[in-house]
Formats: structure tokens, C-alpha cells, sequence
């Protein structure tokens, strides 16, 4: 993208705009000028140039295949609401028309409302028009006009679930690779792609089959993956960032896979939930669709279902051992132990994951690597494994001693401080919000008064005068609290204070409080590597973001977090 750019020193009386391009991941429907990222920027720009605007690169915001239903995970948006604050460096917000904004009305709304609060006058260049929230009626529009882009949503979402039901009936693929089969994409007489099958291919079928033969002759999941892998057997693609192997559950995937014995499970889930953003869950089972695929078949019915009885049998003997239900799994924030979720083994990137041992006379916990500990030593060759309660009493140490000392956090105070040279207007905010309560109270009784049948009149111009007194005084009171604190005004710091004291609090507590103090502090996972020549000793490194103690004050750097006898770097 090429774009007009001005020095951010350069003073200029031309009005600075913005622009926001998205394109949905849905084409049906929608016109020619929204379907490109690209084209949606070249006619803001010659829309800037007739308004005589200057639009700077650097303020153009833009989501490429991404739905108007998802607000969490959009980057473009998520840029551009933040440019919002303390103050926008433009004026004026360009984009094609209200949809391109997003397709869900309560959270367009939401988002209108805090650019034009911001001061940026927002412009569709499709209608030439500009977006407005002055009046009653300008919001009943706006309701109006995002009512009807959620619906065209809703229709566009019928319209795709339609298209993917006629090719699962047909038996054509919906979705992505499986193991064991090729997708082949077929072509059309207009010689464009019709639609894609699946073809057996025959390398991986042969996998498939004896993951399902080791299974029925006794083999459990983790036995199965560590085998596969010390023979470096062909596997799944790993998920982003993970080790490339065969696990547990990708062999526990393999045997509950209907689609190898002949039969295809279609609408088992859904990816996003009722407001649109993309959350997989299970659909109920009364919506399920299974159709017969005998030409896809790799294992028979009859190793099918002597591999399920073993598996049920097994899920049977444990929940009776157990005393209870085995169909949900533990929740990472809902862990027994301190570290599963916040580390990470220096090795392989895998997760340390918790396994019991025979320690003198007990069996204790330990943390290991789980890529070796579930896939064996082909993938990670990390074997050493910890006692719990030593790992713990370390990083918890650490971050006391180290992270979390209070001349560390008094450092960071002066330096924020320093840095914010503003004139503190304490005393301007209490005059003000003494007066907006004075305003307040003198209007609530005005409105008693007319209420009551008062002189009707005279009533209504002073409440008019009180409610445009409190309109100003609100201005006054935002202007201020947008001001940066200064080092004049302390209520920061006694927030800082506050905040260290319970944090250090929690590392007294069991390991809930310690978890908690994890989640606040950390800003990556803790990672451990094994130290040669000693036994059952790991040094770790993490990341502990000081920023969160300054909340909505200033971006602050990070320090590197190591254990006791190395030199910790900030």
C-alpha cells in the first residue's frame, strides 16, 4: 500500500485520517468494492483526496479474511481501538459502510460510540455519509442499520451451512486433511474446481491399520506413540509451535474416527457460539449426521469394535477405581499443581507435565518433559524429571526474591514518574466533581419539582441550565483524567504498593494463590532445561511483566527472570 505520510513533528492545519478495511471470510453476497483489502484502501485514499484529507499509512487498519462477528481476536480492530488512546493523532475514521466495522449490533454500537467519544468523525465512503450520534434518531439508525448487517450475517451463515449439507451428503469433503487420505480436488466442464473427495492413501492407511491392530492386542495410547515415534513413522502436521510426533491423543483420535470404518460423522461441532466468535463446541447429538462411506474404508468392522471394547473397558476399570466420572478432563486454571499451563520444556518447546515415582518409601510427584514422557526419545531427548515440591519452592522463591523486591518496584516508580512531567490538577478535579454532585443534586430536585406540579415553566428552563452545566462539567472532568499523573500525585503509587503487598501475600498462600500471582506476572511460560552433569536438576527462565502493576499507565519493559546463581536481566 502506497499512502501520504506526515512527520509526527510536522504541523499541518489538514485534516489526518484513518482508514479500516476488513473482508469477511464470506464472499457470497457481498459487493465488488469489499471483496479486496486492497481495492477497499484505494478508494479510501481517493476519498481522502476529494475531502482534501491526508491519510497516513500508518493509520490504516485492516483485517483480511476475518468475520464480522469476531471482535476478540481481530488485530486490525483491536489496533485501532487502542489508537483511540490517551488521544487519536486523526480526525477522521474512513471505511466502505458500517459492516465493514462488524456484524454483530450490540458490540458495533459499543465501537461507534468510543470513536466518536474520542473526538474522530467516522465516514462511509459508499454513501458519502457520515456517521453520526447526536440525536435520538441518528442512534435508532445506527440500531437499524447494524440490525440489518447481523441479519445479512445470519443469512450468509444459512447459506454456507446449506452448501456444506448438500456436500456432506454427497460425500464430498468439508473440511480439511484426516489422516490416511489425500483430498483431490475435481474440476468442473467450465474447468473450475467443483468440489474435492477423498482418495485412501495407501502409506497411511497402513498406519491407521496398526495403530488399530496394536490397540486391539493390549497396547494404550502412550505405549502406541512412543513406538510409532522410535520408529519415526510418518504423523499427523503437529499443531503451531509443537513438537512434530506422534501423542497420545493424536492416537486416541485415530481410534475414535468413525470415517475409517466406512462412515462419515458430519456437524458433530461448530466453531463459533451464539455471538458469532469463534469458540469450538459440540453440537447436541440429535443434530449429528452420519453417512455411509464404504469406499472409504481402511479397518473392518470387526477390529472397529474390538478396538472400542478395549477402549471402553479400560475407561470402565479406571472410573471404577476412581470412584467416579472420567468424561471431562482437568482444566489447566483449575489444577492441583503450580506449574502445568505456565511451563514449558527448554528442549523441545513441550509442555512439563506431572508424573508420580516411588521416592524412598512414597510416591511423589514430579514434573518431566511430557513429549518425552508421552512420545518417547526420538522427540525429546529431555528424560530428567524434578520433584514438585523443589520446582515450585524455586519459582516461587525466585519471584520473590528477585522479581517482586520492593527496590526493584521503587526504581520503576521513579522512573515512571520522571517521565511523566505534568502538571498535576488535583485540586481542578475535586473542584469539579464537588460541582457535578452540587449539579446532580439540584437537578434531581428540580425534576421532584416538576414531578409534583410545580410552575412548569420556569422549572424546565432551570433544569435545562443544570443539565447543560453538568454536560460541561463532564467535558472539563475527562479532559482532566485523560492527563497522565505526574510524580505530584501519589494515588498511583499507593495502588503499586497495594498490589505488591497481595502479591507477595500469595506466595505465602497454597498453590491457588501461587497460581493466581502466575497468571498476573508472568508474561510467557517459565522454561526448563536439564543441567549437564548434575541429577534431577533444571535452571529455568521466564518473563515477569512489571507492567501489570501500571496498569493503563505506560508501556514499562520486562526483566528475564532466572534461578537463584544466575544473573537476572532487566
Amino acid at each position: 500500500m502506497t499512502a501520504w505520510c506526515r512527520s509526527p513533528t510536522t504541523k499541518t492545519s489538514m485534516t489526518i485520517a484513518a482508514a479500516y478495511l476488513r473482508k469477511s471470510t464470506d464472499q457470497a453476497g457481498v459487493s465488488e468494492d469489499q471483496r479486496s483489502v486492497a481495492r477497499q484502501f484505494e478508494h479510501a485514499r481517493a476519498y481522502a483526496e476529494k475531502k482534501g484529507w491526508r491519510l497516513c499509512e500508518e493509520f490504516v487498519f485492516a483485517d483480511d479474511g476475518i468475520s464480522g462477528a469476531e471482535f476478540t481476536n481481530r488485530p486490525g480492530f483491536l489496533r485501532l481501538m487502542n489508537a483511540l488512546k490517551p488521544r487519536p493523532a486523526f480526525e477522521a475514521l474512513i471505511m466502505s459502510e458500517e459492516s465493514r466495522l462488524g456484524r454483530e449490533q450490540l458490540e458495533v454500537g459499543y465501537a461507534l460510540k468510543q470513536i466518536i467519544s474520542a473526538g474522530v468523525r467516522v465516514f462511509f465512503y459508499l454513501e458519502d455519509r457520515e456517521r453520526t450520534l447526536d440525536t435520538p434518531i441518528d442512534k435508532i439508525m445506527l440500531s437499524l442499520t447494524a440490525f440489518a448487517d447481523e441479519l445479512e450475517r445470519e443469512k450468509a451463515s444459512q447459506r454456507t451451512y446449506d452448501a456444506m449439507l448438500r456436500k456432506a451428503r454427497a460425500g464430498h469433503v468439508t473440511g480439511g486433511r484426516v489422516f490416511g487420505y489425500d483430498n483431490v480436488e475435481l474440476v468442473g466442464p467450465d474447468g473450475r474446481r467443483s468440489h474435492v473427495v477423498r482418495r485412501i492413501n495407501d502409506q497411511e492407511a497402513s498406519i491407521v491399520r496398526r495403530i488399530f491392530d496394536m490397540c486391539v492386542n493390549g497396547n494404550g495410547y502412550t505405549r502406541i506413540s512412543k513406538a510409532l515415534n522410535a520408529e519415526d513413522v510418518p504423523c499427523p502436521r503437529p499443531q503451531q509451535g509443537r513438537p512434530s510426533g506422534w501423542t497420545p491423543s493424536s492416537v486416541h483420535e485415530i481410534l475414535k474416527r468413525p470415517l475409517y470404518v466406512g462412515s462419515i460423522l458430519w456437524n458433530r461441532t461448530k466453531k463459533r457460539n451464539q455471538w458469532g466468535e469463534h469458540r469450538q463446541s459440540i453440537c447436541p447429538s440429535n443434530e449429528w449426521m452420519t453417512i455411509p462411506a464404504p469406499e472409504l474404508r481402511i479397518v473392518s468392522e470387526g477390529v472397529w469394535d474390538a478396538a472400542r471394547a478395549r477402549l471402553g473397558g479400560i475407561k470402565a476399570q479406571l472410573e471404577q477405581a476412581a470412584g467416579k466420572s472420567l468424561g471431562g478432563r482437568r482444566r489447566d486454571i483449575d489444577s492441583r499443581y503450580l506449574m502445568p499451563g505456565f511451563s514449558r520444556c527448554g528442549v523441545c518447546g513441550g509442555a512439563l507435565c506431572v508424573m508420580r515415582r516411588k521416592h524412598g518409601k512414597n510416591r511423589q510427584p514430579f514434573y518431566g518433559c511430557a513429549s518425552n514422557h508421552k512420545r518417547g526419545d526420538s522427540v525429546c531427548s529431555n528424560r530428567m524429571i524434578v520433584p514438585m515440591n523443589h520446582v515450585d519452592a524455586a519459582v516461587l522463591g525466585h519471584l520473590a526474591d528477585k522479581v517482586l523486591r520492593p527496590e526493584i518496584v521503587e526504581a520503576v516508580l521513579d522512573g515512571v514518574f520522571e517521565a511523566l512531567d505534568v502538571k498535576p490538577l488535583v485540586g481542578d478535579l475535586a473542584r469539579l466533581r464537588r460541582e457535578l454532585a452540587s449539579v446532580e443534586e439540584e437537578a434531581t430536585r428540580l425534576s421532584t419539582a416538576i414531578a409534583t406540579g410545580g410552575d412548569m415553566a420556569p422549572l424546565l428552563v432551570a433544569l435545562r441550565a443544570r443539565q447543560q452545566r453538568r454536560e460541561e462539567v463532564v467535558r472539563d472532568l475527562a479532559a482532566i483524567e485523560q492527563q497522565p499523573p505526574s510524580k505530584l500525585d501519589r494515588g498511583i503509587e499507593r495502588e503499586v504498593r497495594r498490589r505488591l503487598h497481595d502479591w507477595r501475600g500469595l506466595l505465602t498462600r497454597q498453590v491457588e494463590g501461587g497460581r493466581e500471582l502466575l497468571r498476573q506476572v508472568l508474561s510467557g511460560p517459565v522454561r526448563f532445561w536439564p543441567v549437564d552433569g548434575e541429577r534431577r536438576t533444571f535452571r529455568f527462565e521466564g518473563t515477569a511483566d512489571l507492567g501489570v502493576l501500571f496498569s493503563g499507565v505506560a508501556g514499562l519493559a520486562t526483566c528475564v527472570a532466572s534461578p537463584t546463581g544466575f544473573e537476572p536481566v532487566f
